[in-house]
């Protein structure tokens, strides 16, 4: 059975095969986290396949001071962040209206596999700040604890569950303002 530890014992004594274990080992949870951030699967693959760079070029400076997965957590939330900031200075010069746009194109994306109530949280998830969208897919997505989420975002774990309690409320009042419309 392939774990963290196991990956870091193979990286020791094989690099290539190391690395081709934690690519099977994180890329699909890593793939479907950057994918609620970056909504379009074609940019979700590219970010991924950036993410992999990254930990390929920098595994020899992983201190394990954290586990592997926050480790790679924290490369695919840097990633992310830089593409959708990239991606924002390209199509709009900073503005904010990306938000508009990748609600847009969410269901018109043929890999969106949802419901309709998939895709209005989905809607009420972009609403939320970059910062908020985080924290929430990392806690209610990925299942992480708010002390892991502190690692990989270097934040106090209490402005996390803060953070994370009021992009609930929000996500909660979209969805009740979204049920209204029906």
């Amino acid at each position: 059975m392939i774990n963290e530890n196991k990956i870091r014992q193979i990286y020791k004594s094989n690099r290539e095969q190391g690395f081709r274990l934690l690519v099977e080992y994180f890329q699909e949870p890593i793939y479907y986290y950057i994918r609620r951030l970056v909504v379009l699967h074609e940019d979700a693959e590219d970010v991924l396949q950036e993410v992999f760079i990254q930990i390929y070029r920098h595994w020899d400076q992983f201190r394990n001071e954290s586990s592997l997965s926050t480790w790679s957590y924290r490369i695919a939330t840097n990633e992310a962040i830089n593409f959708l900031n990239e991606k924002r200075r390209k199509v709009f010069g900073n503005s904010s209206e990306i938000t508009d746009v990748l609600e847009n194109t969410l269901e018109s994306d043929p890999w969106f596999c949802g419901d309709e109530i998939q895709a209005e949280l989905q809607r009420a998830i972009l609403k939320l700040t970059d910062r908020q969208r985080l924290i929430f897919n990392m806690k209610y997505f990925d299942d992480m604890t708010y002390e892991d989420i502190a690692e990989v975002l270097d934040v106090a774990v209490g402005t996390l569950k803060a953070t994370y309690h009021n992009a609930v409320k929000k996500i909660e009042e979209s969805m009740r303002i979204a049920d209204n419309c029906f």
